[in-house]
């Protein structure tokens, strides 16, 4: 089967968050597995920045309405991908990926001219896999556009949602001045959201298949407490709609063969390789070594992530004999309070404001506990990494985490792989920092939910599958 995967980011080339990382090793175990996926890019400056060995393809042009613009069409391959990048200087050498008061122009003609690449390159997909709002609107442009072209009829589509509250919002006109799509598709509602065109309804509308990043996170995406609204539109498809577990790197975050650490462990020799990063980690962040259990967390300081949670529980933790380690940055007012908490307890708290990658991997491999209480999670990957390396988490029941991590309720010892809450407050944090406090002092149950943690299969392999199935259901659509 023939896979173009058009995003707007992908490892290693650009990255701005988890989008990146599905899309690169996805591509990646597809074609391992015998399948065969490109990726295609926007040629951002700061994959220009980068030095690749680029081949120059050629060049074509789109239509936008008025505009006439250029496509230069490059070619790279890394790791058995073949990523081709589309050049337009005006719309994407720049900063930033994102965050331009043109992003639906800029990503309009990344559309488009994806679409005209693929001709191009004389290479017609089986499926078109579009993820968010960026390439929203290609479903709708192969049904309503393209459809009289030869060249792109039989091909299929498929929309993974990473991020529900993104949208892709433009104004009526904009439908035909870049696309050059009917203003008829507004009136009749297949790609109007809350008065606006939204690029992300038109590719729930149109995609021949959907998927989230999770099961548990598809059926909160079905409620309108947690889809930002998109409830109404997902739910006409939810007999074409699936959750996918979202795989892990398993050659970067692996602790048997991890450079970044100071000793590597597997599930059979964890107890000492874990006690030396422990040591490791502590010293790293210049805090004495005890025998207290030390939690750790990495993650962008924000609301979503139940940073507060966190911050409520220190000083519990401090008093039971705990050190607590922090990697991040965002949200100034997290970050100070941390900072206070760390003057307050020099001993015990540790933060590191920013993001450092081999620290990270030291706080995954060095900590006994993981925290990770967000308020909302579509899958998660922080508590994935933990497991790999033995770092029990702590999570909140929502979205990924539920489906990732057996919660410890007493009675589940065999199976269990972390520690779980429901409410989102900080007394039931609280509640499972105690499970997990009695749990560290019975060393018995913690090795056997250290071992039960690490030998979870949380490869891109099983992932794939699923993909494969579905791409499988989209082309009999």
């Amino acid at each position: 089967m023939r896979i173009a995967m058009i995003t707007s980011e992908a490892n290693p080339l650009c990255k701005s968050g988890g989008l990146a990382d599905v899309t690169y090793s996805l591509s990646r175990e597809l074609n391992s597995s015998k399948e065969e996926a490109i990726i295609i890019l926007p040629y951002y400056k700061k994959i220009k920045e980068k030095v690749l060995n680029v081949s120059f393809l050629g060049y074509t042009y789109v239509d936008m309405s008025w505009r006439r613009q250029y496509i230069g069409i490059f070619k790279t391959t890394i790791d058995g991908i073949n990523y081709y990048l589309l050049d337009n200087e005006y719309y994407f050498y720049r900063d930033e990926m994102y965050g331009y008061n043109d992003d639906q122009e800029r990503f309009a003609y990344f559309s488009l001219a994806s679409l005209e690449a693929l001709k191009y390159i004389d290479f017609k997909p089986d499926i078109i896999h579009v993820h968010d709002w960026q390439g929203g609107m290609i479903p709708c442009l192969l049904k309503e556009k393209y459809n009289k072209d030869p060249f792109y009829q039989g091909i299929h589509t498929v929309l993974t949602i990473h991020n529900p509250a993104f949208k892709g919002y433009m104004d009526k006109y904009y439908l035909n001045n870049f696309y050059g799509l009917s203003d008829e598709l507004f009136d009749k509602g297949l790609v109007r959201f809350e008065g606006q065109v939204s690029t992300l309804k038109s590719a729930i509308v149109y995609a021949d298949m959907i998927s989230t990043v999770s099961p548990t996170h598809r059926n909160e995406l079905l409620t309108s407490e947690f889809s930002h609204g998109l409830n109404g539109a997902l739910s006409l498809r939810k007999d074409d709609f699936v959750g996918i577990i979202n795989g892990l790197d398993v050659v970067e975050f692996n602790p048997s063969s991890d450079s970044k650490i100071i000793k590597t462990y597997n599930s059979r020799t964890f107890l000492s390789g874990k006690n030396e990063n422990k040591n490791d980690l502590l010293s790293a962040f210049n805090l004495p070594h005890n025998d207290g259990p030390l939690f750790g967390l990495v993650s962008r300081l924000t609301w979503q992530k139940g940073i507060d949670l966190v911050v409520s529980n220190i000083s519990y933790l401090v008093s039971q004999g705990a050190s607590v380690v922090i990697l991040g940055n965002g949200e100034k007012d997290l970050e100070q309070k941390f900072q206070m908490l760390r003057d307050k307890y020099p001993d015990r708290v540790g933060i590191y404001i920013g993001y450092n990658d081999s620290l990270a991997h030291k706080v995954y491999a060095g900590s006994d506990f993981f925290l990770m209480p967000s308020l909302f999670e579509p899958c998660g990957i922080g508590q994935i990494i933990a497991q790999r390396y033995g770092t029990l988490p702590l999570v909140r029941e929502t979205g990924g985490l539920v489906d990732t991590v057996n919660g410890y309720n007493g009675n589940n010892i065999e199976t269990a792989t972390g520690f779980s809450f429901r409410d989102y407050d900080g007394i039931a944090l609280g509640y499972s920092i105690n499970q997990a406090l009695e749990v560290y002092k019975n060393k018995e149950i913690f090795k056997t939910m250290i071992k039960n943690a690490m030998i979870l299969d949380r490869s891109w392999k099983s992932s794939m599958n699923e993909y494969v199935a579905l791409y499988r259901k989209a082309v009999k659509k």
